[in-house]
């Protein structure tokens, strides 16, 4: 072989390996990461397994008329799904429309049909597509500047952008009619805006969700359920745990290291060093639902099981280690929620001549007292640390909002008015917060709070105050229908769902 034509072939392999989509050791729930176009300096990924943070540099001269330019960590994904981040750059950046995003691709080429959600360096944040091969991208811009929430969601063929500035909830976009093809890449990518010079953006509390199908058979047939960790003063979620089943509602243990959750029936410790669960002997109460509740001195656990008449739920108390039960309730259903903060009482919401109020009850047993008597469904019931409050939620204004009262009933008060249904209000062990689950009014019926809907976990000062979104996601029945804030009130622990196609952490075998 002549040296010209050596040098031809090889300078050809070089040029198609610039093209090539770059595989990493350690990508987190991607496939891979690659410069789409033929970008002057090459773009790179950083997954950061710790944090699950990506780093993502991208050069690239622009995404825009009929071709793209930028740095893509992809998945091949089919069907519907709902990809989303929280993002930001790092440092201030050279250029106006610097860009960092989420996006869905037909192909890696650099022309390929695409849909986009955008963020620019000067806050503009639009929805960005391209119909067909070549053609030049449109854009349908949001009413938000400078989102640092990020999600796009395909059902079909609508593409669905969501977007807000941190704390606020989702403004949103739709575009229908866009085909891309069953199988399409989907990820994040970075933007320079300038062929000279490399952006960067760092991504957190990036999910990739695969939704329950339209046919599911609602609490007959479940998703698979990942267990989250997140920081309050951060809002900096990691997940910690996955499994193909349904596992709902942590509490969080006193040694701060160790949580209870429940599955099928029965409850669990999981070890959060060690990342594994183990059951919790629960005796005679062998169908223990999402209703659960520790002590406040953690030694004890309330929990409610169907093995009342007819398969109704009742209490039991049992150590928190496990052991034989003591049944507290004479009649169900009954779901517990909350212990007096020493020890003596119960609350709980029971269904009793066709209606759903709150009881208190003896934690050994005995007579209930039924604290609540509005029409409409009362729920979720909760002492504050100091015993002042039992906070709640209830249906009696129309929509599901929180309430308080006294703790034998007295001066019930709407504490939330706004246009969400707000459930399962758990105070925070220094008594300074409330973490509630929100669903949206479009999807829910104001006295249902079902499996796998869009939702958010909202926080609100104790004294009262406007709350803010501190989380994102794709959950609700399980989510967080019971105490789990950590010791230290810095963390909160909650179930997210999804059908697990990417496990990337330690699945239940």
């Amino acid at each position: 072989m002549g040296k010209q034509l050596y040098f031809a072939i090889l300078a050809l392999l070089l040029f198609n390996l610039s093209s090539v989509p770059l595989a990493a050791q350690n990508t987190g729930i991607f496939d891979a990461h690659g410069d789409i176009g033929q970008v002057k300096h090459p773009g790179s990924l950083q997954y950061d397994p710790k944090t699950q943070q990506y780093t993502i540099t991208g050069a690239g001269t622009n995404m825009w008329f009929g071709s793209d330019e930028c740095h893509f960590a992809w998945k091949k994904m089919k069907g519907d799904f709902i990809l989303r981040t929280r993002a930001q750059f790092n440092g201030k950046g050279q250029e106006a429309h610097r860009k960092w995003g989420l996006m869905v691709r037909s192909s890696l080429d650099t022309g390929a049909q695409h849909v986009n959600g955008v963020v620019h360096g000067d806050g503009l944040t639009s929805l960005q597509y391209r119909k067909t091969s070549g053609a030049n991208t449109e854009e349908i811009k949001t009413g938000v500047s400078g989102a640092d929430i990020v999600q796009l969601e395909r059902k079909g063929n609508t593409y669905t952008l969501s977007v807000a500035r941190n704390g606020v909830p989702f403004s949103s976009e739709t575009l229908d009619d866009m085909p891309l093809g069953d199988e399409v890449f989907a990820g994040l990518f970075v933007c320079s805006h300038n062929a000279d010079v490399t952006e960067k953006a760092v991504f957190s509390n990036v999910r990739l969700t695969a939704p329950a199908p339209a046919d599911l058979k609602a609490y007959k047939q479940y998703i698979g359920s990942q267990l989250e960790l997140m920081d309050i003063a951060t809002q900096h979620s990691i997940i910690v745990y996955q499994t193909p089943g349904s596992i709902q509602a942590p509490n969080w243990n006193q040694d701060g290291q160790s949580l209870i959750y429940n599955k099928e029936g029965k409850l669990y410790q999981f070890d959060l060093r060690t990342r594994t669960p183990s059951p919790i002997n629960t005796g005679v109460a062998k169908q223990n639902n999402n209703d659960h509740v520790l002590s406040f001195d953690g030694k004890m656990l309330a929990i409610s099981s169907g093995e009342g008449e007819n398969g109704a739920s009742v209490g039991y108390v049992v150590p928190h280690t496990g052991g034989d039960p003591v049944r507290i309730n004479k009649v169900g259903p009954s779901y517990m929620h909350g212990w007096s903060p020493d020890g003596k009482y119960l609350v709980f919401t029971g269904q009793r001549n066709n209606d759903f109020d709150i009881y208190r009850v003896p934690a050994k047993g005995g007579e209930e007292v039924r604290l609540t008597t509005a029409p409409g469904l009362d729920d979720g019931p909760e002492y504050t640390p100091d015993g002042k409050y039992i906070y709640f939620n209830s249906v009696r204004s129309g929509m599901m909002q929180i309430w308080r009262m006294a703790p034998d009933g007295s001066n019930q008060t709407q504490i939330t008015n706004d246009d969400f249904h707000n459930w399962f209000p758990h105070i925070s062990p220094d008594g300074k917060w409330i973490v509630f689950l929100s669903f949206l009014k479009e999807e829910v019926d104001a006295s249902d709070h079902p499996f796998y809907k869009h939702v958010y976990l909202r926080l609100m000062p104790a004294t009262g105050g406007p709350a803010k979104v501190i989380a994102y996601l794709y959950g609700g029945q399980g989510t967080i229908n019971t105490p789990s804030w950590s010791p230290d009130s810095r963390r909160i622990a909650f179930i997210s769902n999804t059908n697990l196609l990417f496990p990337v952490f330690p699945m239940e075998k």
